[in-house]
């Protein structure tokens, strides 16, 4: 057993000697001690002593009837008073602080023992009592039941307040005979209730519980559970019988709650795919059953929303997709459904159909409603989507195959521009089976890295050396050979799996940069290009570093290029990366301009280094004068904000000439040098090298 601390507060020196003396002879610890009010006070806070011993006139700004109920307060620390004074004043002033013992000095060692015994034995009692009654009424408190006692002899039924006030009852409003009781119950509860109280009076059960709605005094009803146990006589026939009953209408609503919420879209509040797979199944089973019956399945997928949520932010992209919702249901009779799949895709069941051209009927009247102007923020946005349409026939027995042709009628309808809808036929779960596999092949790919990177020069017109080259990569498919980024980089951007695709190539490339850097080509740098996925890395910066890091290249000799419809989708972002890169030492170039915006106010807010004219442009030379005069404007612009210049698609000698004259910086194309192997351009530059040394 723990010795007891004691801590004394007493301002004579010699009188707290005596004590500590006796204290110590008697088993106690001395805690410390202290000769001032205010000093006991941060003394018992820092050491809690389990006994404090208090002069009653302790020197300093507090004295011992200050300093003792304190401790009482904010410590709950029994405290015994000393004094040398035993008259009435001071007995009246020492009551508030609730002292548990008092001691007239001089007094005995034996006095001072029974004082602290009786007071570590009081507070104990006090602190257990306490302990006790706040459990007591945290249990009343609690206590949200009502109670129910039946008579089964008298057949009278006692209910408790807690009981009548669940129901908005008072005392006396309901009778005392059960019917009164039972007759609240809803309807349609009323059978299930009867059968398990019955079941238990006859001893079939061991207690009685059952969950039903019971009628408020409101009118409404509200659910409630009772729990109910037989008091049987020696014979085991049933004399009493008493329970509870809880108000259960909260859980049962977030039940209710929980289940709907399992089956619906969370945002446009419409059913979801797994409500909708059951709807449809269920009209699959209508339909075995007559023939005659004919249904559709739409697939529907919002064209550009990719964009909306890019440039706008997914907050806006979401008010969107609630107001496609809305404008859905418009378009819809009562027995049809719509849901919610997924993301931006919906999917409508047409109950009932006479044939293909209502289908057809509805599709356009969908398009028609979904095309009108929506105000998302302060934008404008003319919403169109891509529909496929499957008609059901006897071959179908899955609710999963309806939507999966539907989905591949879909993409047709996508592949064909948007904006239209396409009716199913096999040719399109043919396109659509092909568009799995080739998902598949393309993750093997990358676990195998089947990538092949070719290099097209680009030239200086000032002096002609090759001053980079731009990394085009290619698919070595082991079956079908090499294949152009046309053929898969739109599925791998769809997938995501562009993001270890581009980190594959970017470390490649680097790689081989470097290599070219040791060979003697040491300002020769390569160019990557980089998908509308990769540049919303919100890790890219970290990852260009660490190749840089791993490949040992410096940042000069990569440059990223990105396209204008990439850069304006979030300017602040833009800017935060292009910084970032910029830190790095690695150039971006903005590729294929003048396709898009074409804005100046974004050269002059983004930290580019190097514009890159599209080819269409430089394929009108000497045809289209106003094409030769946008070239012309663009360099002299670029050249005016430090803006390097590069003309791609160069094939012609006199389109050639044309940059040469007005000052464009760089060139690529055909005419100076195809996309070859890395081993090939290394040959190149040896023989370029040669020549100028």
């Amino acid at each position: 057993m723990q010795k007891v601390k004691i801590f004394i507060a007493e301002d004579d020196e010699v009188i707290a000697s005596n004590i500590a003396a006796s204290l110590e002879k008697l088993g106690y610890i001395i805690a410390g001690h202290a000769d001032r009010g205010e000093n006991t006070i941060q003394k018992v806070e820092e050491i809690k002593p389990d006994l404090v011993l208090v002069d009653i006139h302790l020197k300093g700004q507090m004295n011992g009837v200050a300093v003792a109920k304190h401790i009482h307060s904010y410590f709950e620390i029994p405290v015994i008073f000393i004094s040398a004074h035993a008259d009435t004043l001071t007995l009246n002033n020492a009551l508030p602080a609730q002292a548990y013992g008092f001691l007239i000095k001089p007094f005995e060692a034996r006095e001072l023992k029974s004082n602290i015994t009786m007071a570590l034995y009081k507070h104990d009692m006090t602190r257990k009592l306490r302990e006790s009654e706040e459990r007591y009424s945290l249990a009343v408190r609690a206590a949200n039941d009502g109670i129910w006692d039946w008579n089964l002899k008298t057949n009278d039924i006692y209910y408790s307040i807690r009981w009548m006030d669940m129901l908005g009852y008072k005392e006396g409003e309901i009778g005392t005979n059960p019917n009164d009781w039972f007759k609240l119950i809803h309807p349609d509860d009323q059978k299930a209730f009867q059968v398990n109280l019955i079941s238990h009076l006859k001893g079939s059960t061991s207690h009685f519980e059952y969950e039903y709605r019971i009628q408020h005094s409101n009118g409404r009803y509200i659910w409630v559970l009772s729990r109910g146990l037989a008091v049987r006589d020696p014979k085991g026939s049933p004399y009493r019988m008493a329970g509870s009953q809880s108000d259960i209408t909260a859980r049962k609503l977030a039940e209710e709650r929980l289940a709907h919420d399992a089956v619906h879209d969370a945002l446009t509040g419409l059913p979801n795919r797994v409500l909708f797979l059951d709807r449809l199944q269920n009209r699959l089973e209508r339909t075995k059953r007559n023939q005659n019956d004919l249904f559709a399945v739409m697939f529907i997928d919002l064209d550009r929303f990719k964009v909306v949520n890019d440039s706008l932010g997914h907050a806006v992209g979401d008010q969107l997709l609630v107001t496609i919702a809305s404008r859905l249901k418009l378009c819809l009779r009562l027995d049809d459904t719509v849901s919610r799949l997924s993301g931006d895709e919906f999917a409508i069941l047409l109950d009932v159909i006479k044939d293909h051209s209502e289908a057809s009927q509805i599709a356009d009247r969908i398009r028609g409603q979904l095309k009108t102007t929506a105000m998302l923020g302060a934008v404008e946005r003319f919403p169109t989507a891509s529909i496929g349409v499957v008609l059901f026939n006897k071959s179908y027995s899955k609710a999963e195959d309806l939507l999966r042709d539907a989905d591949a009628a879909m993409y047709h309808a996508k592949s064909l521009g948007g904006n239209q809808y396409q009716l199913f036929d096999n040719s399109m779960h043919t396109s659509a089976v092909k568009l799995i596999r080739l998902e598949g092949e393309l993750k093997r790919a990358v676990e195998r890295k089947e990538w092949l990177i070719h290099y097209q020069p680009i030239f200086s017109l000032v002096d002609g050396k090759p001053m980079g080259a731009e990394a085009l990569v290619r698919w070595l498919h082991p079956k079908r050979g090499i294949l152009l980024p046309k053929e898969f980089i739109d599925v791998a951007e769809d997938t995501g799996l562009i993001l270890p695709i581009g980190e594959q190539i970017l470390q490649e490339a680097s790689i081989q940069a470097k290599v070219w850097r040791e060979a003697g080509n040491t300002e020769f740098w390569v160019s990557v290009n980089l998908s509308a996925r990769q540049f919303q890395d919100a890790n890219l910066v970290e990852k260009i570093s660490n190749i840089l890091s791993i490949t040992g290249l410096p940042g000069d000799g990569l440059r990223l290029e990105i396209t204008e419809s990439v850069a304006i989708r979030d300017t602040e972002y833009t800017i935060k990366v292009l910084n970032g890169l910029e830190s790095l030492g690695v150039k971006t170039s903005l590729d294929d301009f003048g396709t898009g915006y074409s804005s100046i106010s974004y050269l002059k807010q983004f930290p580019l280094k190097v514009l890159k004219i599209d080819k269409s442009f430089i394929q009108d030379i000497k045809i289209n004068e106003k094409s030769e005069s946008l070239i012309k404007a663009i360099i002299t612009m670029a050249r005016s904000i430090g803006l390097e210049v590069v003309a791609e698609g160069v094939e012609e000698e006199e389109q050639l000439a044309f940059l040469n004259l007005h000052l464009c910086d760089q060139v690529q194309g055909y005419l100076l040098g195809h996309p070859i192997a890395a081993d090939e351009l290394t040959k190149s530059l040896q023989i370029k090298r040669n020549k100028l040394s």
